[in-house]
């Protein structure tokens, strides 16, 4: 009888001992299953990378700036880059420079070439106003460069021929360009003629808060009212 016991006991504990190995096989089957899942995606996702790299480096152009900027050259930018990003890239404008003739919304183009004229440049575009046609041809076709100036458009009521600065429709950028005028006088500027109405004479700018007789005389002779 106590022979019996003792091989049932036996039985048992060796069955246990089975089922908890087979357990921890499963376990541990499962571990290695799941690393080796995961090691066969790792090259799916470097591929992923690599792709994503290689087309955005297809949207970078590389665009030739001269003339009137701090510092000209080329430069690489955004596919979606426009004319006035690249000028920011060289530096920003002279106080020579002149944007009345250049178009600075335009988008980029690789390979494009932008010239930014001077003020005594674009008044011999067109001295009188029989030439104001001429100036589209002369603005692409700059004998001093020997280049077509892809940033050129035709002449619009922002600006007059003689390349003043029209401070009852100009622009934020185009008013920027002014000497003295930064982003913040030239948005005072925009305000106060949407407020009070176009400028009658240009020592009405005077009337905008931070511009004095000292700023107005600087850009006098570079400014209308239309």
């Amino acid at each position: 009888m106590i022979i019996i016991t003792f091989r049932y006991r036996h039985r048992k504990e060796i069955l246990i001992g089975i089922i908890l190995f087979i357990l921890l096989s499963i376990i541990i089957g499962s571990i290695v299953y799941i690393n080796i899942n995961n090691k066969v995606e790792e090259p799916i996702v470097i591929e992923k990378k690599k792709e994503t790299k290689k087309q955005t480096n297809k949207e970078v152009y590389k665009v030739d700036i001269k003339g009137q900027v701090i510092n000209p050259g080329i430069y690489s930018l955004n596919s979606n880059s426009r004319v006035i990003d690249v000028i920011e890239k060289a530096g920003g404008l002279t106080e020579n420079a002149d944007t009345s003739v250049i178009n600075l919304s335009k988008k980029i183009n690789d390979e494009m070439v932008i010239i930014i004229y001077s003020y005594d440049e674009v008044k011999e575009f067109g001295k009188t106003k029989e030439k104001e046609k001429q100036v589209l041809t002369e603005c692409k076709n700059n004998e001093i460069y020997s280049l077509e100036n892809n940033a050129c458009i035709e002449i619009k009521e922002t600006t007059t021929i003689s390349g003043k600065i029209n401070i009852n429709t100009a622009t934020k950028e185009e008013l920027m360009t002014l000497t003295g005028i930064g982003e913040s006088k030239a948005n005072d500027i925009i305000k106060y003629r949407e407020t009070n109405g176009p400028f009658k004479t240009i020592e009405d700018l005077t009337k905008v808060n931070g511009i004095g007789e000292s700023t107005l005389a600087n850009i006098k002779e570079n400014i209308t009212t239309g």
